[in-house]
């Protein structure tokens, strides 16, 4: 059995998506959003949510695996850094097999 090929998913993250996000997820955080706030913060504009930034993963993750990946599918994450916005976000992973599950490596983005 050789493991699946999980096809890069890229996704422009720009204010009004990111708007957007907040709104469906009730998350009135002033960092996302174009306010005095964000450009004061520390990172000098306004951050992409990272739910939204992990949702290319999901969505790349469900493309590969369907709907075994809704029934069990897991992931562990650490940021590296934040999307600031608007950024251009494309996930890439490499798949290998294991004797019980396929095991990722997020590969850097270009």
């Amino acid at each position: 059995m050789t493991a699946p090929i999980v096809e890069p998913v890229t996704r422009l993250l720009d204010q009004p998506r990111v708007d957007r996000y907040a709104v469906a997820a009730r998350d009135p955080n002033p960092i996302h959003r174009e306010t005095p706030e964000a450009y004061a913060g520390p990172f000098g504009r306004p951050v992409a949510h990272g739910m939204l930034v992990l949702a290319l993963v999901s969505e790349a993750m469900t493309n590969a695996f369907g709907s075994a990946w809704e029934r069990s599918g897991s992931l562990k994450v650490r940021w590296r850094q934040p999307a600031l916005v608007p950024v251009e976000v494309t996930d890439r992973k490499s798949t290998r097999l294991n004797s019980s599950h396929v095991a990722l490596s997020r590969m850097p983005s270009s």
